[in-house]
């Protein structure tokens, strides 16, 4: 090969090298490129912490409507009062997947009949969450005040003859229902309706940094009318018992 040939060459590769130096023309592709992961990242994560504040305001307003629903029931309360109340919540959250991932207590604290001790007269529950309430069951009306979770707290375990030894406050220790320093009791001839909500938080995207997130939310209102606390029996209305999980 002659040097003349040589030298052309040489001089074809510098201008394609400098050509290839100065060519702009991907740079808006690679810029594409390496944004689009962060971006999505970004968007992903947005619309998780969104949909994770919708939950906690979607268990918050369940907890605070059904015990306020509780609250107002009239002259007395029954169990289809309460199927109707617990329905109502988990219809609420049909958006999230509540009653497959969510549990609702409802509880009726009231004054002991001296000094000022409270005690669960009763309680229901519904949603295929697994938990118990924070803060303990109804008693038998025998030592040693066994906890109650059948919803025979006023009947025989036919859930319709009326009992002849109901949940009774006797074997009850409790001062008062809610976080400590931050609880709540009754007043004689009233009652609270204490309502406790337990949510498995359910991500959109999966492994989420939020996945096991559980969400805890409790409400209580005073009965406003009612002097008959007890629940009453209706024919054909099987109670919702807190031994009972299904959605």
């Amino acid at each position: 090969m002659t040097p003349s040939i040589r030298m052309t060459r040489a001089r074809r590769l510098a201008g394609f090298a400098a050509r290839l130096r100065d060519c702009t023309s991907g740079l808006a592709l690679t810029e594409f490129a390496i944004s689009v992961p962060v971006l999505l990242t970004l968007g992903l994560f947005g619309l998780e912490t969104a949909n994770f504040a919708m939950a906690h305001l979607r268990i918050s307003n369940i907890a605070m409507v059904t015990a306020d629903n509780a609250g107002r029931v009239r002259d007395s309360i029954d169990e289809a009062d309460v199927v109707e109340l617990l329905t109502g919540a988990k219809m609420t959250g049909d958006g999230i997947r509540f009653a497959q991932n969510g549990r609702i207590i409802l509880s009726s604290l009231e004054n002991k009949s001296t000094g000022t001790q409270q005690w669960i007269r009763w309680q229901r529950c519904d949603g295929a969450l697994n938990v118990s309430s924070s803060y303990g069951r109804p008693l038998t009306g025998t030592s040693p005040g066994v906890p109650i979770t059948d919803g025979t707290e006023i009947y025989r375990t036919d859930r319709i003859t009326p009992s002849s030894a109901p949940s009774s406050e006797t074997y009850s220790t409790m001062t008062g229902m809610g976080p400590a320093g931050n609880t709540i009791a009754s007043q004689p001839g009233t009652a609270v309706m204490m309502v406790e909500v337990v949510y498995n938080y359910q991500p959109i995207i999966p492994n989420s940094f939020l996945s096991g997130r559980q969400i805890r939310y409790e409400s209580a209102f005073n009965v406003r009318q009612r002097t008959n606390q007890s629940l009453l029996n209706v024919a054909r209305i099987t109670p919702r018992s807190c031994n009972t999980f299904a959605a």
